[in-house]
């Protein structure tokens, strides 16, 4: 599959979340956070098609990462906080939408 068909079938998967549909993802310990300066389609097809250099470098300057404990703190306290959502199996891509 090329990264273009790869493209296209994740375009199919992106969506929106509440906060509340996301915490069985994360206590699975699959949400993964990405940084509001990269594009979620980006990530997501550098994962799916493994593209270790390019998410190493991500990691690296912490543009996707592991939520933190204070970002659970505060999404737990608003379950209603929406996202941007994109799954990656086994990982669901997570950014905050802007309020």
């Amino acid at each position: 599959m090329t990264n273009q068909d790869l493209r296209a079938q994740l375009t199919e998967n992106l969506d929106e979340a509440e906060w509340e549909w996301l915490v069985p993802h994360m206590l699975r310990d699959a949400v993964i956070v990405v940084a509001p300066e990269l594009d979620l389609l980006d990530v997501g097809v550098a994962i799916a098609s493994d593209n270790v250099s390019e998410v190493k470098i991500w990691i690296e300057e912490a543009l996707i990462a592991k939520p933190s404990a204070g970002q659970l703190t505060e999404w737990n306290s608003d379950r209603a906080r929406r996202f941007h959502t994109l799954i990656v199996q086994p990982f669901v891509l997570v950014q905050e939408k802007a309020t």
